[in-house]
């Protein structure tokens, strides 16, 4: 889908780590030291997803194409990166590229990995990075200018929305909070403000914090959060899966917290996936949550779009517990739907298109 979820934090939080991690290979310089991030680092990350593997079993497919989610590692930003301090204004122009973000907070003690603060306190360092951000967007919003003259509705709209937002953020709101009518929030859209783009936390906390993980994302306040250790993540990364259960269970965790961070990565960006299981391959296809059946079928190919006919759909639950499409087209299960059926997450689809 084109879509990206861009890794930011105050200098060495563990950001390239993370990202190491995620990607399973030593890409991104992981160096002590601020601003060891300059170009932004991209990779491509597979979805975890145990339902491929079961489909894929029931009719013994042995190619399985997982959906992926794009992450790129930013460079860390500093006190007055709205006013070009550090690589502040390279890291805001990476920031508007990306969709959404992924914002690291450091909770591990670690005497030979500098930090820019005096204090570790992931919560000022968040609000630190939030108000760079929102300084940022006011710069934005100051740049506009009243209309004049015959003015459009249009114009007047964006005006309407510009003074609302310029007004709430100045209190310390991000704009993503920010209540708008409909046709103000389309307005807003075209502003581009990096406060408007969805944020998760992620606490990089220390292995001794693992077993109390969960009570210390709640203390830190900021929602939503996953709590992980990037260092162990990416330890756990090279190693095979059964070895990854024995290092997890030593920790009292039943998966990596990457799982998780990919899967709320997925939805953030407001991604869901459909799937797909045939002689030839099992495959879950990313589109966006609202997506109607017959664009949909064009993700696949784009000649899916004009030749549509209708889509054959069952969920993932049903599909399994009568034990595929045979079982499930004569016991009457299948649903057939059309153009404007909305695709759900875990739908399994077959489209017929004329040929």
């Amino acid at each position: 889908m084109g879509l990206s979820m861009g890794i930011v934090g105050l200098p060495n939080v563990g950001k390239s780590t993370l990202f190491n991690a995620l990607l399973k290979k030593q890409i991104a310089d992981a160096s002590n030291y601020p601003f060891c991030t300059i170009a932004p680092n991209k990779g491509i990350v597979e979805v975890p997803d145990g339902r491929l593997k079961i489909l894929a079993e029931m009719i013994n497919v042995e190619k399985i194409v997982p959906a992926v989610v794009e992450f790129v590692d930013i460079a860390g930003l500093v006190k007055g990166a709205s006013k070009g301090e550090g690589l502040g204004n390279q890291f805001l122009a990476n920031i508007r590229e990306v969709n959404a973000i992924c914002h690291v907070v450091r909770l591990f003690e670690d005497k030979s990995v500098a930090h820019t603060e005096t204090e570790l306190n992931p919560k000022m360092d968040a609000e630190l990075i939030n108000t760079e951000l929102i300084m940022a967007d006011l710069q934005t919003l100051e740049k506009r200018e009243a209309p004049k003259g015959r003015i459009a509705k249009e114009d007047t709209i964006m005006w309407e929305t510009v003074c609302i937002l310029k007004e709430e953020l100045e209190k310390g709101k991000m704009a993503i909070d920010v209540e708008l009518k409909e046709e103000q929030k389309n307005e807003a859209k075209k502003l581009c403000l990096l406060t408007a783009k969805p944020i998760i936390y992620v606490a990089n906390i220390g292995e001794e914090h693992l077993i109390k993980k969960d009570i210390i994302a709640e203390e830190i306040k900021l929602k939503p959060i996953i709590p992980l250790c990037a260092k162990l993540e990416s330890e756990l990364a090279v190693l095979s899966s059964e070895d990854q259960k024995e290092y997890l269970k030593q920790y009292g965790l039943e998966e990596p917290g990457l799982n998780k961070l990919i899967k709320t990565a997925y939805s953030t960006l407001g991604l869901i996936s459909f799937l797909t299981t045939g002689e030839k391959e099992t495959r879950a296809w990313t589109i966006e949550k609202g997506m109607k059946a017959r664009e949909a079928a064009g993700v696949i190919h784009s000649d899916f779009i004009k030749n549509f006919i209708k889509a054959a759909v069952i969920s993932y639950d049903d599909y399994v517990r009568i034990g595929g499409w045979t079982e499930a087209k004569s016991q009457g299960k299948v649903r057939f739907e059309g153009a404007d059926y909305v695709m759900k997450e875990g739908d399994v689809v077959e489209f017929m298109v004329r040929q």
